[in-house]
């Protein structure tokens, strides 16, 4: 997918309350940005931010911290707590992979990959977000007791992140290829823009909860 690069995006990133700079200087000390001490959940690459807002909206007992490398897709974000801000909810813009300088271990409680690049080659394997690399970044970071959830509708994708959690060393809890005829799953999801888009189409949607 082709990024199209929005002019001042960057600076309004600078510019906003809502997106945290150098976070790698609150590591440890993530509930000092929110009002309230609560349990932290993140989502890596949240695009446009929907879901997480919608998630925030919904569960004001947690906290939350989207993530998202690309100023031009986290823009779209900012722009929508501008109409409607969030307490619970604040931004990064980074790579996913440096998620260990920024979070100190135990501090984050649950981890969101929504919809995640596949990156189809298999030379690219480990860029993934649920490749077994990915996976040893989070167990630098979670809670002992915290889960990985996980959707997509790639079902290449899907068999590969099924197979890389038992040698990640991390369990499977849960899984489905059709989520929303799961009526166990399902309950309670919250459907992000590429969900939406895609099971209007007819394509079922997966998703698997992973922990240690």
């Amino acid at each position: 997918m082709r990024l199209r690069n929005i002019p001042g995006a960057d600076a309004a990133i600078a510019e906003s309350s809502y997106c945290i700079k150098e976070p790698e200087t609150q590591k440890g000390h993530w509930q000092e940005v929110f009002p309230s001490s609560q349990p932290l959940h993140i989502e890596i690459g949240m695009g446009k931010g929907r879901f997480i807002m919608d998630l925030a909206t919904a569960h004001p007992e947690v906290n939350y911290i989207g993530i998202e490398r690309y100023s031009s897709v986290l823009l779209r974000a900012l722009q929508k707590m501008e109409v409607t801000p969030l307490p619970n909810l604040k931004f990064i813009c980074m790579d996913a992979a440096d998620i260990a300088e920024v979070f100190a271990p135990e501090e984050v409680a649950r981890i969101y990959l929504n919809f995640s690049d596949p990156w189809p080659k298999d030379r690219h394997a480990k860029r993934r977000l649920t490749s077994r690399q990915f996976f040893a970044r989070y167990d630098l970071v979670l809670a002992k007791d915290g889960r990985v959830e996980f959707k997509t509708d790639n079902q290449d994708l899907f068999t590969f992140s099924l197979e890389e959690i038992p040698e990640a060393g991390w369990r499977l809890d849960a899984s489905t290829r059709d989520l929303h005829h799961d009526e166990n799953l399902n309950k309670g999801n919250i459907m992000t823009e590429y969900e939406e888009k895609f099971s209007s189409l007819g394509n079922p949607i997966c998703k698997l909860i992973a922990s240690r």
